[in-house]
């Protein structure tokens, strides 16, 4: 389900930057980080695109939204959780079909740009 098939809709929420507590060493408990998540969402738009409507279409801004308040509102010692939290709130929505999560930590590692972690799901249509 991951490729793009007639009347499916890809949205793409890219390089998203916002702040929270990532980390395990205390200099990450006590101060809030940069991350930056990207998001790959596949629904069924069929409807959507037949009758012009908000109320038909997946609402991207709700899911965004809901995205920030939970990043920048909670603690994570993982990047795995993180990812996996932001995930399971995009597939609350049950017009996912699939759903790509990447969440990057600038400068994690001295040499680095940054360190990502990416994790997906799948619903039965």
């Amino acid at each position: 389900m991951s490729k793009l098939t007639p009347g499916m809709a890809r949205i793409r929420v890219k390089d998203l930057r916002l702040r929270t507590y990532i980390g395990i060493k205390e200099e990450e408990i006590l101060n809030r980080q940069d991350v930056v998540i990207n998001l790959t969402i596949l629904y069924p738009a069929a409807e959507a695109v037949e009758v012009n409507q908000i109320d038909q279409a997946l609402n991207y801004r709700t899911i965004t939204k809901a995205v920030i308040s939970h990043v920048e509102e909670n603690r994570f010692a993982l990047l795995e959780r993180l990812t996996q939290e932001i995930l399971d709130l995009v597939m609350a929505h049950t017009q996912v079909r699939y759903a790509e999560v990447e969440v990057d930590k600038p400068h994690a590692l001295r040499f680095a740009e940054s360190v990502s972690i990416a994790l997906s799901a799948e619903r039965e249509a």
